[in-house]
């Protein structure tokens, strides 16, 4: 891939997100685009990373219909069936707990599902992306989501799950290494830029050394690193303190011998995680919740929380709570608001204590990032640039944190959400694309 015979002058770049997911296009001697999804007359750059299956019956027949992205979203506020809502699914791809889950009749490997997903956004991007001549140039975490994750199977699971969409041969970047790449398109002469990009399941960071030699774009990298701790983490404190209090977390439970106990945190611990929601539909676990509404000192709080599992109001509570954490990045409080079927949480939400909820987050990225110049052999002060994107970068706290390490003056952002798929797709021009890929 070193040879300009070599090189197509097409390239594709997918950032397949845990919450969102961008498709980016680049032409040689063209700028850089974001592939753009129409639904509802409405055009979209960003695709959610959401799946609908809906199960309903034709001609006395079953029929499962599945949606992606937006129409997805629209499904599950239409539904007329049975519908399993599936989001932040990229949180399992490394996990071996993970083998497989049953929506209605069959069963579903998470190849399978992330197979449904592409599959959805080649379908809704309506003939735009002819994969088949292009050079694709897929982004993955430097370090995936979950305890022990396991990289071979995760890199196993993504395979599988391209070849779905008829990609056999795909090159792999780092998504932080795609950020960089975008934001080095600007520079005019050589500097170290630190990345730091937060997604919905991780936070990864690089550093790389830039030289431009007239209008070749030359890289060293220094270091990467990364942590299972991002945007759904923060959405998880926000859950944790918001929302759970109101579904019995931290009341308590008659036990045989009439003593109160705590609600099992079980429960909750899994709650709190969009993409563990599914587990707790399981009819095991349903059954289990209403032997605790049985014996709770405050069933009514256990009967919202079987309401929610078992209707799922998941996207509901996804709602609001992105409401509120994007509200308290533009103002000091909010109010949190979410309707069930019989029963509403409303609440008054400060800053100060948003940020107190995820201070043990922000702690362990700032660590990471600590460790990074460490195994670099960098100082601070040999960074001339850090480059902030992700959702997540919109957060004060997290930006007061590169503030007060590297100085406010070294602060970038820019297309915070698209930044890594267009630096992917850039990569795939580039006549030394194999110094750049996994």
């Amino acid at each position: 891939m070193n040879s300009l015979s070599n090189q197509k002058d097409l390239s594709v770049g997918i950032d397949f997100g845990t919450t969102n997911t961008v498709i980016a296009l680049a032409e040689r001697d063209g700028p850089v685009r974001s592939l753009r999804f129409n639904h509802n007359d409405s055009l979209y750059e960003v695709y959610r990373t959401l799946l609908c299956y809906e199960e309903t019956i034709q001609s006395g027949q079953k029929r499962v219909d599945v949606t992606g992205g937006p129409w997805a979203l629209e499904q599950y506020i239409n539904a007329r069936g049975e519908i399993r809502f599936l989001q932040s699914f990229k949180s399992h791809v490394a996990s071996k707990l993970f083998q497989e889950t049953q929506i209605f009749a069959r069963r579903y490997t998470l190849q399978d599902i992330m197979s449904d997903f592409f599959q959805q956004f080649i379908e809704n991007a309506e003939g735009q992306l002819d994969l088949s001549v292009a050079q694709v140039v897929a982004g993955r975490p430097i370090v995936f989501a979950g305890h022990a994750p396991d990289e071979e199977l995760a890199t196993s699971r993504y395979n599988t799950a391209y070849a779905s969409i008829g990609l056999e041969n795909v090159n792999y970047v780092y998504e932080p290494v795609g950020a960089a790449y975008y934001y080095a398109q600007s520079i005019e002469k050589e500097a170290t830029i630190l990345v730091a990009d937060f997604g919905g399941g991780t936070s990864d960071f690089s550093i790389v050394r830039f030289e431009r030699n007239a209008q070749e774009l030359r890289s060293i990298p220094l270091g990467y690193a990364g942590l299972g701790i991002a945007g759904d983490t923060f959405d998880s404190r926000l859950i944790d303190h918001i929302v759970s209090p109101s579904l019995g977390k931290g009341s308590g439970y008659y036990s045989l011998d009439k003593k109160i106990l705590e609600m099992p945190t079980y429960y909750y611990n899994r709650f709190c995680k969009w993409h563990e929601l599914g587990v707790l539909k399981s009819p095991t676990t349903l059954k289990e919740l209403r032997s605790l509404r049985s014996a709770a000192v405050e069933p009514e709080l256990l009967d919202t929380f079987i309401d929610v599992v078992d209707n799922d109001w998941s996207m509901d509570i996804y709602k609001a709570i992105s409401k509120t954490k994007m509200d308290l990045t533009l103002q000091e409080e909010t109010d949190f608001s979410v309707r069930f079927s019989d029963s509403r949480i409303e609440k008054r939400v400060a800053r100060s204590d948003f940020e107190n909820w995820i201070a043990k987050d922000l702690k362990a990225i700032e660590e990471k990032v600590e460790e990074l110049l460490a195994s670099s052999g960098l100082s601070v002060s040999a960074i001339d640039k850090v480059f902030l994107t992700g959702g997540t970068s919109y957060v004060p706290a997290v930006q007061k944190l590169f503030a007060r390490h590297f100085g406010q003056e070294k602060l970038a952002s820019g297309k915070q959400l698209e930044s890594v798929a267009y630096g992917l797709a850039l990569v795939g021009l580039d006549q030394n694309l194999s110094n750049w890929t996994v």
